[in-house]
């Protein structure tokens, strides 16, 4: 590139991912002057949707938001729900819904280790190609794929937008033999976690790192999943040190209903899905935030595992912060729920009543669970009659956005100066790479509009 010249790149269509969306990447003089992961997916609404509804409503309606994930949206939408009612759903119930979460982590995150990411490290196009260079692997991850959505059939009523789910907890709780077959089914899954472990363990990772604050729930004894308290791990940069650092960093925490406080939406004009930031700075939610918060608290096997897959040890402050080794961590969560789905059958005792009752009171109730993609927050307030007058969610890939377009110009500066010029095919299979790291849900994102309408 000669002094002076200005090029744009612009890919589209983003392929493998969740949802429509688009990159356009600017440079002059051979620096990247602009990244923008575009979201143009309509915007969907469901906040205008849920006011004027019951209370009852929103589990059934947001968990329309995503098909991969509606688990994720029933269960914010739940806590937050029960908040603003003051109720707590504890025991077998809450077990139950922890078990239900376990098979929506199993079956998303195999699904994009397999099906979405794999073939970026293997020289594929797409799981078809896989399929006929790595059919065992991919005969694996279909098999480990269904044993996660065996979990949600079974506990939700239907393996996609799952129908069993309701305020205070299930329309209905299965036996202790309706469970049996599953437990059978998971043991093998096991096998073929673990071996999905070492098989993206073997990946060849570039060397790179995030500065950003990661964000993620957090409770202290367990890998938090369907609870927990917001923290935030600070950046490398806040502490003078580099993006490669494998450092575990300080943290803070802050109350749940807090959270409008600290993340602060703003709309950008090349998006539909809202920016975020974390008391003014970009931040990162999801599995990298996730294990580098609570990985100390994964059982000895799990941490076992991770350790041999090159992980590092969280209980000594051991941080992984290369993108491209998300994957890794998304079958250390793969394995940690296929564990957690079996002991918490184990220890199963079919509770009095398929659910407590809520009794209906004015306020606003905060709910937050993670997401395989990160951080999903809900905000509802009830009237008197148990009306919606106000409601609000915020996705992970909303709060991402932004740190992922550092993440493509940090990516990006870096192979412009390293080797010989990269051709406009061979940036943008490196752009697509960069988003696919982050595993971005953006039909989800795709749901906030400020709209302003002039008359004269």
């Amino acid at each position: 590139m000669t002094h002076g010249e200005s090029k744009v790149l612009r890919v589209a269509s983003l392929a493998r991912v969740e949802g429509e969306g688009a990159l356009q990447l600017r440079i002059h003089d051979g620096e990247v002057a602009e990244a923008r992961l575009k979201i143009y997916e309509p915007p969907r609404f469901f906040e205008a949707f849920l006011r004027g509804r019951s209370y009852t409503e929103p589990p059934d309606i947001t968990s329309r938001v995503c098909g991969i994930c509606p688990v994720a949206y029933q269960m914010s939408a739940c806590r937050a729900i029960e908040d603003a009612c003051g109720i707590v759903v504890d025991g077998q119930l809450a077990a139950l819904r922890r078990l239900l979460y376990c098979g929506e982590w199993i079956e998303s995150q195999t699904l994009h280790i397999y099906f979405l990411h794999a073939p970026d490290f293997l020289g594929g196009d797409s799981i078809i190609d896989l399929a006929r260079t790595h059919r065992a692997q991919v005969e694996r991850g279909l098999a480990l794929k269904q044993a996660g959505n065996a979990i949600v059939e079974l506990l939700g009523g239907r393996a996609i937008h799952p129908v069993n789910v309701r305020v205070g907890g299930f329309h209905r709780v299965p036996t202790r033999a309706e469970l049996r077959p599953l437990e059978e089914r998971l043991r093998r899954a096991r096998d073929d976690a673990e071996a999905t472990v070492r098989w993206v363990a073997g990946f060849d990772f570039p060397d790179a790192g995030i500065d950003n604050e990661l964000l993620a729930l957090a409770e202290p004894g367990t890998y938090a999943i369907d609870s927990g308290t917001p923290t935030a791990m600070s950046a490398p940069s806040s502490a003078g040190l580099p993006a490669h650092t494998d450092l575990a960093l300080p943290t803070r925490t802050f109350p749940l209903a807090a959270f409008p406080d600290h993340v602060i939406e703003t709309q950008v004009p090349h998006s539909t899905a809202l920016h975020s930031r974390l008391d003014g700075r970009r931040h990162l939610t999801g599995t990298l935030a996730r294990y580098a918060i609570n990985g100390r608290w994964l059982p000895p096997d799990v941490l076992r595992a991770a350790g041999d897959a090159g992980l590092g040890d969280p209980r000594a402050g051991t941080v992984c912060r290369n993108p491209f080794r998300s994957i890794i961590v998304r079958a250390v969560e793969v394995l940690y729920a296929v564990d957690e789905a079996l002991r918490l059958i184990d220890a199963y005792e079919p509770p009095p009543r398929p659910y407590v009752d809520v009794p209906v009171r004015a306020g606003t109730g905060h709910g937050a669970t993670e997401a395989p993609r990160g951080l999903l927050y809900h905000r509802y307030t009830l009237d008197t009659d148990g009306t919606v007058t106000e409601a609000v969610l915020v996705p992970p890939t909303a709060q991402n956005q932004a740190a992922i377009e550092q993440d493509l110009l940090r990516t990006v500066q870096e192979r412009l100066g390293n080797g010989p010029h990269p051709t406009d095919a061979e940036l943008t299979a490196l752009c697509e790479r960069v988003i696919r790291n982050h595993d971005p849900c953006i039909s989800c994102s795709a749901h906030f509009l400020d709209l302003s309408v002039d008359r004269d």
